[in-house]
């Protein structure tokens, strides 16, 4: 599996964050994970990496992640754990992230 994921500086990561926001004011701003539920991916045997789908919630039609691991062959492991609902922003957001564009 290739190495997916690039390090970027506090200001480029303010620029995204605030372009995405200034573009879409209604949407979702940002999700938080709890890392014990991250190792429960991570942990898995042959797991090189995590894979994130946008998904929506049949029932209740909100907007949430879904995440799920990824063998070295490049492929989803769906026969392992699998997250979604997790925590989002608005409502659930950081007092003073400079993330959030107020």
């Amino acid at each position: 599996m290739n190495t997916y994921g690039e390090v970027i500086t506090l200001e480029e990561a303010i620029e995204f964050t605030h372009t995405f926001q200034e573009n879409n004011p209604d949407s979702i701003k940002a999700y938080t994970v709890s890392k014990d539920k991250l190792m429960l991916i991570l942990e898995q045997e042959d797991c090189k990496g995590i894979r994130i789908y946008n998904g929506t919630d049949g029932n209740s039609s909100k907007n949430n992640l879904v995440l799920v691991g990824v063998d070295s062959t490049g492929e989803d492991m769906t026969e392992g754990v699998i997250l979604e609902d997790l925590s989002i922003c608005p409502p659930h957001c950081p007092k003073k992230s400079v993330l959030i564009k107020i």
